[in-house]
Parts: C-alpha cells; sequence; structure tokens
C-alpha cells in the first residue's frame, strides 16, 4: 500500500485482511483453556505486571466450552454486523503454545475445522515457542492462514525486569529468526506507559520490531485496572501515566517511525469501563482512535515517514 497517495495514513489490520480476502474479516477471541509460565511457577507465580487476572483476555469466549460452541457463540454476536461470517479464530489470552503437543494441535485442528473460520491468530511468548510447537505451526502454515502473536512490551531489559515480563529480549530476537526463517507471519506488541520508560525507550522498541522483520505490530496504552498487581505498584511508586494528548503524539511519532510494510493491528487498549482505575479517558477507545487520526493528518504524518 503506497501511504504517500492514498488517505490512510497507516497500514491497518482491516486494510491487509480486506486485500487478502477481498471483504472484511472479524476475529472471534477464544479461551483455549492456557495458564503461562510466567504464573504456574515455572517461571514466576506473579505473572506480568500489567496483565489481568484473565491473562489480559476479557473479551474471550467462555473457558470450560469447546472451541466450537465458543466460535458458534461469539459468530452469533457479530452476526448483524457480519454479512460474510468469515472470522479469523484469535486464541487470545495466557500463553496458547503453552500446553501439550497433542492438545496443541487438537484445538488449533478444531478451530481450523470450522465452516466459518479462514485462519487462526495465536498469542504467545517467545519463550514458550520450542521447536516441536514451531513444527506444528509451520505445518499448519503451509496449508491454512496463520500469525503468531509476541509479547514483547519492550525492547529494554532493565523495564522487562520491572514489568517481570520473565525473559531477556534477546529471547525474543532469536525466535523472530525462526519465524522469519519458515515464513511465518507474527504480530509484535509492545506497550506504551510503561513504568519509568523514557520516549527514547519506545523509539528503540519501534526500531527493533523494524529491524526484526515483524509481519504486524499492536501498540498497547498501559491503563490500571483496579484491585490489580499494577495499582498496588502504582500506589507505592506512582510512575507517569499519560494525558491522552500526551499519548496521542506519541502514537504518531512512532507510525511516523515503523517500516511501511508492518501491518498495523492496534493502536491503544480497552478494558471494561467498570474495571478501569487509570486513565480514565482510555474508556473513550473510538475518541482515542478518532485524535490520532486527526493527528496524523495535520502535520502530514504517515507510516514510515521517518523510517530508515
Amino acid at each position: 500500500m503506497n501511504l504517500k497517495n492514498n488517505n490512510d495514513r497507516f497500514y491497518s489490520l482491516n486494510n491487509y485482511l480486506k486485500e487478502t480476502f477481498g471483504h472484511k474479516i472479524y476475529k472471534v477471541s477464544l479461551d483455549g483453556g492456557f495458564t503461562c509460565p510466567n504464573r504456574d511457577g515455572s517461571i514466576s507465580t506473579r505473572g506480568c505486571l500489567f496483565c489481568s487476572d484473565r491473562g489480559s483476555g476479557e473479551f474471550t469466549g467462555e473457558r470450560g466450552k469447546s472451541i466450537t460452541e465458543q466460535i458458534d457463540e461469539q459468530l452469533e454476536f457479530i452476526s448483524n454486523k457480519n454479512e460474510d461470517n468469515n472470522v479469523i479464530a484469535y486464541f487470545q489470552n495466557f500463553t496458547n503454545t503453552y500446553g501439550p503437543i497433542e492438545y496443541l494441535r487438537k484445538i488449533y485442528y478444531e478451530a481450523l475445522s470450522h465452516k466459518k473460520v479462514v485462519g487462526i491468530a495465536i498469542a504467545t511468548r517467545p519463550d514458550c515457542l520450542n521447536d516441536e510447537v514451531l513444527e506444528l505451526l509451520s505445518e499448519i502454515n503451509e496449508k491454512f492462514f496463520l500469525w503468531i502473536e509476541l509479547g514483547l512490551q519492550t525492547a529494554k531489559d532493565n523495564i522487562a525486569e520491572i514489568i517481570n515480563r520473565g525473559y531477556e529480549t534477546k529471547c525474543y530476537i532469536d525466535i523472530a529468526k525462526k519465524l522469519n526463517e519458515k515464513n511465518i507471519k507474527f504480530v509484535t506488541h509492545m506497550i506504551v506507559g510503561l513504568p519509568h520508560e523514557t520516549k527514547d525507550d519506545l523509539i528503540e522498541t519501534v526500531n527493533l520490531i523494524n529491524d526484526v522483520n515483524s509481519w504486524g505490530i499492536k501498540i498497547h496504552l498501559l491503563y490500571i485496572l483496579k484491585k490489580s498487581q499494577l495499582e498496588r505498584y502504582y500506589n507505592k511508586n506512582n510512575f507517569k501515566v499519560y494525558e491522552r494528548d500526551e499519548y496521542t503524539d506519541i502514537v504518531v511519532d512512532l507510525i511516523s517511525r515503523l517500516k511501511p510494510s508492518i501491518v498495523v493491528h492496534r493502536l491503544t487498549g480497552d478494558a471494561k469501563k467498570e474495571d478501569l482505575f487509570l486513565p480514565l479517558w482510555s474508556a473513550d477507545k473510538r475518541g482515542v482512535l478518532n485524535e490520532i487520526q486527526k493527528k496524523l493528518k495535520g502535520r502530514n504524518i504517515y507510516q514510515g515517514k521517518e523510517w530508515g
């Protein structure tokens, strides 16, 4: 997509999927019944500082129901806005490659066998992609539409230690190389607003995402949930929480530095309003996205303008 001569200021997932499938494709978020090595004691029992009790999957299907049942229920929910009814099955919360290989094969192929599913997306950690899992993903990738999501959050290991990420950035770099070698698309998550993180740190993270040839990116706002581990940390340490104008300014700058070919999946984060502690402005997701678009246009910024 030539963004210089296009009304679009960044290469959105919506545009990519329309180009690929010929029409709008929605995602249905599934709970695969997983936990995480950062919660079960393998690495830690605390989890990442920013992660919710549901493993950042507040909008997934109901745990305990089959993958097929979850897909059917979510298809019913979006039926009024999804005329074609084709979807990506998104294994979202916790770590969706952290389990026996037989179980992974079973649930991935159960999703792919659904007549309305045109592909799958799998959210995981770089340290939970061993060779056996990579072979299974490669097998699926040869026959179906697939992308993997990696929770990097930050390129800075000192910040990663504060948020209890549980692995070094080198692990992400190594896995990115392996995924690229197998032609498996991957999306990298980064968070804006982590404790003690600077603007230069954020730019370093975007530069790394560019350098490892990530297929996609998700830029999340750090929001704080009530009664969460992060709220307790905030009350003790009182780190900076961005105002809306500051956040949207930063996102516009990051977009300008992002390689043009990278597919933008997300530009903010959202939580259930009743669970939100800070920042309260983040509950207006549509308003935040509109402000980003307005600033991109007003400053004549497009994705990749300052890349390279």
